[in-house]
């Protein structure tokens, strides 16, 4: 069944929402705020419709094409960056508004913007299909993968290297021993990564042999296992961070002392630290703890790192009356129990980022029985696609 839909706001995750006249929401890919479009239905719920673009009868102004996305996940390729924008910020506006979370202020992180070429780190899958070779992402839910030349999100270098990577690939998959052919089919995957002090350097599978990539972040150099995590926009991970060590800075005569929970390798942690304070990691990868340590040592900062798993471990971790804490858990957000445990400490300050609005006002509305939300912002770390980061800072109810 096609019907003509009035695409009222684009929702988290990109998709353009309108109204069927028995009030249902449909949920279409594709269309932007303020379009009138086609669209045919592809699964019919009781609350809600799904489906799929069909034609734009009225084109919002702001929209740049019509034409599928280059590559998986970039659902405004077609919109103006402006309008990307707005849509981000009024959607984490309606997660904080819905959760009845009202920050004292709210605002963007400044940063330079970036919408394309910014991604230092990517992830090719790589199958054959219908008789010939295909390397690039994965369109999920399926294992379809869009064959990747060129990579509009990734960074110029990496562009770069890619048909020297894509040739190697391809001569491993199809020269040689069998045993060599069908160990790199069994991988399955190629991690390019990239940093302006270890240039380019990829492996194939998940093994990356040990290798350590340099990244600098507000002036300081962290050394990073290969397959270790850090921010994939450099440009706006340094904006967050700075983000981070000025929100500390702000309080760091009521909380001097740090307590970064999942901590990876210590980049916020270790940028807020100074002479005065005392500063504790915690992070459930061993691989990552070993590296913070490492970092700590070569920048000279004194502090203590442990691989410990936060959720387990809550009775273990002390929070003192003097404690600024650090929060960048993943995507899932906090483990169970432990944002009512955050809300019964002394902390005077916490700063959490989060990468998932979602995730980030269940653990706010828990947290929030005992502290205050004193403000939001927000940075697009992932242009063109339908993610951001937020860093949201409370302060304990006196």
């Amino acid at each position: 069944m096609t019907l003509t839909v009035r695409i009222a706001k684009n929702v988290y995750g990109g998709d353009g929402l309108g109204r069927l006249g028995d009030g249902r929401v449909v949920f279409v890919p594709g269309a932007f705020a303020g379009e009138s479009v086609k669209a045919e239905i592809i699964a019919d719920k009781r609350s809600y419709v799904n489906a799929r673009l069909v034609e734009i009868v009225e084109p919002s102004a702001d929209r740049l094409g019509e034409g599928p996305a280059p590559i998986p996940g970039m659902v405004y390729a077609n919109l103006r960056y402006a309008a990307e924008m707005s849509a981000k910020e009024s959607q984490l506006k309606e997660f904080l508004e819905r959760a009845r979370l009202t920050p004292e202020s709210f605002g963007r992180i400044p940063c330079e913007e970036r919408p394309l070429n910014y991604r230092n780190k990517v992830v090719y899958h790589f199958a054959k299909q219908r008789g010939a070779w295909a390397i690039g992402y994965r369109v999920e839910p399926g294992h379809e993968i869009t064959d990747v030349v060129e990579d509009p999100l990734a960074r110029p270098e990496i562009n770069a290297k890619l048909p020297e990577i894509r040739a190697a690939i391809m001569r491993l998959l199809t020269q040689g021993a069998p045993s060599v052919r069908q160990d790199t089919e069994r991988k399955g995957n190629v991690t390019i990564r990239w940093s302006a002090r270890s240039g380019v350097v990829w492996w194939i599978g998940d093994d990356a042999q040990d290798a350590v990539v340099k990244e600098v972040t507000c002036g300081r150099t962290f050394e990073v296992p290969s397959d270790g995590f850090y921010q994939v926009n450099p440009t706006a991970g340094e904006s967050l961070v700075k983000a981070v060590v000025e929100e500390y800075g702000r309080g760091v005569k009521v909380a001097p002392n740090i307590l970064d929970l999942y901590c990876g390798v210590g980049v916020f942690g270790l940028c807020c630290a100074n002479a005065s304070s005392r500063l504790i990691g915690v992070e459930s990868g061993r691989k990552a703890i070993e590296f913070a340590k490492r970092n700590a040592a070569a920048q000279g900062v004194e502090a203590r790192f442990f691989a410990e798993q936060v959720g387990r471990n809550m009775r273990r971790i002390k929070i003192g009356s003097l404690t600024a804490v650090i929060l960048d858990p993943p995507r899932g957000g906090l483990e169970p129990r432990v944002p009512e445990w955050l809300s019964q400490s002394r902390a005077p300050r916490m700063l959490y980022v989060s990468c998932d609005p979602a995730t980030l006002v269940r653990d706010l509305r828990v947290i929030c029985r005992g502290y205050e939300l004193e403000s939001v912002k927000w940075v697009d770390m992932f242009p063109r696609t339908a993610r951001f980061e937020t860093l949201a800072v409370l302060r304990r109810k006196a």
